[in-house]
């Protein structure tokens, strides 16, 4: 919150300008997406706002929507263990695979024949993959996360109704509960 306070601060007005909330739902960390959809909604219930999910797939996706080069856009996150958080959009930003985790393997095999351009931090893992199978594909950018400014950008032009604040979980979470064990008792 104090990162958040600060750069509000350098907006004249502050928060009293603000008319609406875009908040990145992920896919991604666990907690990195509850503190940040915790605070996103805390900031919209006190000015009484809307506030507004925005994917973090179509957010690295955004910066290259539309420009020359391949129809096909390819947003993919590093999931860990060999798999990828995958998203695929069309030069116009229309969604033509939607989000899920898939291995490296198969979300090449999701592009088809390419040509494709890679976003994301998953982008390199796809690309060693789309060119060891003789796939024209194209990485853009190397960011480990999407331009905050494309969040907002998204977020100002998506509507409330059908981008609710909640989480786009794509994967169980790595961390288990610990089970006691049968063995342990309570002393009497």
């Amino acid at each position: 919150m104090p990162i958040v306070r600060s750069v509000v601060s350098m907006i004249e007005g502050g928060f009293g300008t603000l008319d609406r909330v875009a908040v990145s739902v992920g896919p991604g960390s666990f907690t990195g997406i509850r503190v940040g959809l915790a605070a996103a909604r805390a900031i919209g219930l006190a000015r009484g706002i809307p506030v507004v999910g925005v994917s973090t797939l179509a957010a690295f996706a955004a910066p290259i929507i539309g420009a020359a080069g391949p129809d096909v856009v390819a947003s993919s996150i590093d999931a860990r263990h060999g798999n990828l958080f995958l998203q695929v959009f069309d030069r116009g930003g229309r969604t033509i695979v939607t989000p899920r985790i898939v291995s490296i393997r198969d979300a090449v095999r999701t592009l088809g024949s390419g040509p494709v351009r890679l976003v994301g931090n998953g982008a390199p893992l796809m690309a060693i993959e789309a060119w060891s199978v003789g796939m024209e594909a194209e990485i853009d950018g190397e960011a480990d996360a999407p331009d905050i400014a494309f969040v907002a950008r998204l977020g100002l032009l998506a509507d409330p109704t059908y981008a609710p604040p909640r989480p786009l979980y794509l994967k169980a979470p790595d961390a288990k509960v610990a089970q006691q064990s049968e063995t342990l008792r309570a002393p009497v």
